[in-house]
């Protein structure tokens, strides 16, 4: 029995030693670091790979390092121009010194979601409606210019934000359906408005052409006449110049006054 004693303790010990060893051991994926703390004070950033720990009197915080997609809730936003949208982004960040982002801030991910929506909120309510719609891109770069800024000190670096859906009311989208419509209108009118002045200089040259050659009015006439005659028409309209008119209308009068006296 006092053999058996011995024996039993040092199988007791050997087993305790092992889980010792395991429980000292930990594994880090490539994408993975640990935040190493000996006795609560910060040590080293550890990993990936095989860690050794002294059980009891060191402990780890594993961070991941890919980067991360927070779907950032619908916020109401007022814009410059006083219209209540609701707008909602995605953001992209990673984490790219796990130091500071367990030690600076409590909770980097809640963190971020966070000064995301305020920032979104902060950002948008400086522009118009107008701008909101059509200059997507620069919102999403002045948004992720500021919150880089300000996780810069947690150890984040925010690598994309996009404005996924702007809200409107139906009232709201009707009156911009009825600009749209306005405005389409304004620009046929111009279009139609540009036609007629382009159309009206085309015909001051050829007027002052024909006039400078009056062979060359002649020859329209008569290639009016080819192209009139060739559909086979029964009538046919022959426009006479003022200028031949002119003339015989004085010859008339002249040879009237002569019968009168």
């Amino acid at each position: 029995m006092d053999a058996l004693l011995p024996a039993g303790f040092s199988v007791l010990l050997l087993f305790g030693l092992l889980m010792l060893l395991i429980s000292a051991l930990r594994i880090l994926r490539e994408y993975e670091r640990g935040v190493v703390f000996q006795l609560g004070r910060f040590w080293k950033v550890k990993g990936p790979g095989l860690v050794l720990l002294i059980p009891g009197i060191q402990q780890m915080v594993k961070v991941d390092l890919r980067v991360r997609v927070i779907d950032v809730p619908a916020q109401d936003v007022i814009t410059r121009d006083n219209v209540s949208v609701k707008v909602n982004a995605v953001l992209y960040f990673q984490v790219i010194d796990p130091q500071r982002a367990i030690i600076a801030v409590e909770n980097f991910l809640g963190a971020t979601s966070q000064l995301a929506q305020t920032t979104l909120r902060a950002v948008l309510g400086k522009h118009e409606l107008d701008e909101l719609l059509a200059e997507r891109e620069r919102m999403n770069l002045d948004i992720q210019k500021i919150l880089d800024s300000q996780t810069d000190s947690w150890g984040i670096k925010v690598t994309n934000v996009e404005i996924k859906h702007v809200d409107l009311s139906e009232s709201m989208v009707r009156a911009i359906a009825r600009q749209a419509e306005a405005e389409r209108e304004r620009r046929a009118k111009v279009i139609h408005a540009e036609g007629e002045l382009q159309a009206s200089q085309q015909l001051a040259q050829a007027a002052e052409i024909l006039g400078r050659q009056p062979q060359a009015l002649q020859l329209r006439y008569l290639e009016t006449l080819t192209v009139i005659a060739a559909d086979k028409n029964s009538t046919i309209v022959f426009p006479l110049p003022v200028d031949i008119l002119g003339p015989l209308l004085d010859t008339l009068r002249q040879s009237g006054a002569r019968r009168d006296v």
